[in-house]
């Protein structure tokens, strides 16, 4: 049995990269026979990273250059890949080993009560980037601050990070997800590299990376590299630890349109006048596709975002409650390779965006989805809600 370590590349596979939604295959050097199984169906994470940043011409674009800058990647996504299979684990084992309720009282830095399993996934990912030796800083929903990787001081990446999103639903085993994205560091930014707000609140559109782990009835895990790269969807393997592309081994595609919207329909009285009547149309069916809309809301971004892209639709939040560089600039970034767009209700595309946030833990709506979706959903004019707290 593997051991799903850092590397779970496995002897034989062959390897496979989507540029710009075509697929590109490596030869293995075993026959199918040599196993008894379809090896093309069997593509581990390894590999594909491998390839992946061995031709995306953006990472080039980007500063990467170097073969030992592409070899540094590599380590780093495996070291994300590991945290969240460890965190996956947790969550399976959430009644067993005295890892669900609350974290006697403490909160993070939006003031959010912390549950056990934010604290746990939040050491998770910190301890397994500092000890990859590629990333100098990190920063996470969790902590105010940036945190400078002690063992890589002069590593070449900034990652960012919500390590368990959906938390609140934890306990009733609700699916929840992690969501990451990975940037260069930037010398010129700021004061220099030890900036650490410079460095962790570059533009959602200069990231190299990003994706998201998916905890439900499987685990999946979506990943984006370079700006030609698809949105890809692999599946955690219990049999061998590894993560596997999924088993029709296509790029992660979100349809044009769907017929879902997702969000809070509770809050429908505080919403402004564009985003009532757009909900009002599209539930009745007076909207540009005459077909009446179904809504599905989970309250864990990752699950209705990952719905969202598999079946279409658009799903979000109308408020600025949502972590600009935690949550949302990750998932734009794996929405546009999936074929989808992501917006705050002003701009049109939030990867067109030249400029960061202002700061770490800024907040902003977000509106998911289908292209069509979005676009009908901006011609309604108004969409943001002003911020409210609530208290569920």
């Amino acid at each position: 049995r593997h051991g799903g370590g850092a590397f779970d590349t496995l002897p034989g596979r062959a390897r496979v990269s989507w540029i710009g939604g075509a697929m590109r295959r490596v030869a293995s050097s075993h026959s199918i026979d040599d196993f008894g199984e379809d090896l093309d169906s069997f593509v581990t994470l390894s590999s594909f990273i491998l390839t992946a940043t061995e031709v995306c011409p953006s990472l080039a674009a980007k500063g990467h250059i170097k073969k030992e800058e592409e070899t540094d990647l590599c380590i780093l996504l495996q070291s994300v890949a590991t945290s969240c299979k460890y965190i996956q684990n947790c969550v399976r084992k959430l009644g067993l080993a005295n890892l669900s309720g609350k974290n006697g009282g403490t909160t993070n830095v939006q003031g959010e009560q912390q549950m056990k399993l934010d604290v746990i996934a939040h050491d998770v990912f910190t301890r397994g980037l500092d000890e990859s030796k590629r990333c100098t800083m990190l920063i996470s929903e969790e902590e105010e601050e940036a945190i400078m990787c002690t063992s890589s001081p002069n590593g070449r990446y900034v990652c960012v990070f919500d390590p368990l999103d959906g938390s609140s639903n934890i306990d009733c085993c609700v699916s929840v997800g992690s969501i990451f994205g990975v940037y260069r560091v930037v010398p010129t930014l700021g004061t220099g590299e030890g900036d650490g707000v410079a460095q962790c609140t570059q533009p959602a559109r200069s990231q190299l990376a990003a994706g998201y782990a998916h905890h439900s009835g499987a685990t999946t895990l979506v990943l984006a590299v370079g700006d030609e790269g698809s949105a890809v969807e692999f599946v955690l393997d219990d049999d061998t630890g590894a993560f596997v592309v999924a088993a029709d081994g296509a790029p992660l595609r979100c349809p044009k349109r769907g017929q879902i919207y997702s969000l809070n329909d509770a809050r429908f009285d505080d919403w402004p006048e564009g985003l009532r009547s757009y909900v009002t149309d599209a539930r009745r069916g007076e909207n540009q596709t005459g077909e009446q809309y179904s809504a599905r809301y989970v309250c864990s971004l990752v699950g209705d975002f990952h719905r969202t892209m598999k079946y279409g639709g658009w799903c979000g939040n109308p408020r600025p409650h949502l972590r600009l560089q935690f949550e949302v600039a990750p998932l734009a970034f794996v929405a546009r390779a999936a074929g989808a767009v992501a917006t705050d209700g002003l701009r049109e595309d939030l990867m067109a965006n030249e400029r960061g946030p202002t700061a770490a833990h800024e907040r902003t709506p977000l509106f998911v989805g289908s292209v069509d979706d979005v676009a009908e959903l901006l011609t309604y004019g108004d969409v943001r809600q002003v911020a409210k707290t609530y208290a569920l």
